[in-house]
């Protein structure tokens, strides 16, 4: 007897010996597809099912895959094609530095694959009416019960003939399940509504939030946002006792880079002697700082010429010159500290007897020609 309107015939089995034992005797019936539903997983059920193996692990990696090069590609284009700039002295097309993005959209193409891929294409989601699901048997196969399912392949499906082989291989209860309802899912009328609902939840929720705020103007947070306590500096205020708002630096200090020395000018500091002796020690000292300092815009020879700078095109100073050889040391330490550039920033950071030891290394770099020179033997590697 044929039933177009029946969607599977449902049994239930005692133990999963008895399902194990029914599958192969329903499958060479032939009478539709069979599915079976437990409670928890049973070994070899997948084989004797006839089951391939589930394609979403393979549309991960290719939408992994595709993410990491489509990421890749966005990069390089932009960093080498579009606005090259150099940083740290790399390469524009310096792949090392996409990898975090990679990883990420990686992550983010392989997450919604595996996501949307298992709930549409695989579960066939948005439809929600499994018949299996409002089944009379779905108690007992949630807890203790085994079911096998014989479901309608076509029109042509024959519900009788299929409770007739379930019960042959040991069902002890089978139900008919009808076929669900296959309207359109999507429908305009249903698209309008979704659209309204949506639209008078904003309204109701932005109206709302409005009026609180005009009710409750100084509630938390929002009135630290409206009365904040901030000074302007061109108005008089009550925080200070002569009542301005703009006030003179501290007696004493000194803006940061701006570190003062003993003389005003540079010209003025060339009566300023080096205080350290012409030690190995100090020349060590004054060889780290420089390398650690400055040989990254005036070169390991301090000419500039190897340095990261010149890279850019840029013309650090040449400290080989004869300008800079007859140099005082008062003055070179007077560069460092009030010089160009980053020098002041760097000199910032250093102690006076740091600056006068790159005073020595310096005096040393530029005597290293002279192979006689008793520096060249600390200065050399």
């Amino acid at each position: 007897m044929s039933d177009k309107k029946a969607y599977a015939v449902l049994g239930l089995f005692e133990t999963p010996d008895a399902l194990m034992h029914a599958i192969p005797k329903l499958r060479a019936a032939k009478l539709g597809t069979v599915e079976a539903y437990t409670p928890y997983p049973i070994h070899g059920i997948d084989d004797a099912l006839g089951l391939r193996r589930s394609p979403l692990g393979g549309m991960v990696l290719v939408m992994g895959v595709l993410g990491a090069l489509t990421a890749f590609g966005f990069q390089y284009w932009i960093s080498a094609i579009d606005y090259p700039i150099i940083t740290g002295g790399k390469s524009a097309a310096s792949w090392e530095a996409f990898i975090p993005i990679m990883f990420e959209v990686t992550v983010l193409f392989a997450t919604f694959t595996a996501g949307l891929g298992m709930l549409l294409l695989l579960n066939r989601l948005p439809f929600f009416g499994h018949p299996v699901l409002s089944a009379k048997a779905m108690k007992g196969i949630t807890r203790d019960r085994y079911a096998l399912a014989l479901e309608a392949e076509s029109e042509a499906f024959d519900s009788a003939a299929a409770a007739q082989a379930l019960e042959a291989a040991g069902a002890v209860d089978i139900e008919v399940l009808p076929a669900p309802d296959r309207s359109p899912f999507l429908t305009s009328d249903y698209i309008l509504r979704t659209l309204g609902g949506i639209f008078v939840a904003c309204l109701v929720a932005g109206l709302g939030i409005y009026s609180l705020i005009k009710w409750f103007p100084l509630l938390a947070p929002m009135k630290y946002m409206q009365d904040q306590p901030r000074l302007n500096a061109q108005k008089a205020s009550n925080f200070f006792k002569d009542g301005h708002g703009m006030q003179p630096p501290v007696p004493g200090t000194v803006a940061r880079g701006y570190l003062p020395t003993a003389t005003g000018t540079q010209d003025a500091s060339a009566t300023l002697v080096n205080p350290l002796p012409r030690t190995k020690e100090v020349f060590a000292q004054g060889r780290k700082v420089y390398t650690n300092r400055c040989e990254v815009c005036h070169g390991a020879l301090a000419n500039g010429a190897g340095s990261l700078t010149a890279a850019y095109g840029a013309k650090p100073a040449n400290l080989q010159a004869q300008q800079f050889r007859d140099y005082p040391d008062g003055k070179i330490y007077w560069a460092i500290v009030n010089g160009k550039n980053a020098m002041p920033a760097h000199a910032a950071y250093l102690t006076e007897p740091q600056r006068w030891a790159v005073v020595h290394y310096v005096r040393a770099l530029q005597r290293a020609q002279n192979a006689t020179d008793e520096d060249l033997k600390v200065v050399a590697p």
